[in-house]
């Protein structure tokens, strides 16, 4: 597990989707959508596409500081 700058764990291995979406608390079509735009990193092995959460926690989280700082949406 390794631990957020928020003390949120993350798993220290990639896992599949739907498990990383309930990690991120995201709908796992919408992290599905955003990987396969490019917008997220994702890994494809097969049929599956595997997740390093807590880079993707760390990439949402300067995403949603930088639309802030901006003045638009998250």
């Amino acid at each position: 597990m390794v631990r957020s700058m928020h003390g949120t764990h993350y798993p220290s291995e990639p896992v599949p989707l739907n498990i990383a979406a309930r990690c991120l608390r995201v709908p796992a079509r919408w992290l599905r959508r955003e990987i396969e735009g490019g917008r997220l990193p994702g890994l494809h092995a097969e049929r599956v596409i595997l997740v390093d959460v807590a880079t993707v926690a760390r990439l949402l989280s300067e995403r949603a500081r930088a639309a802030r700082d901006s003045g638009g949406g998250a």
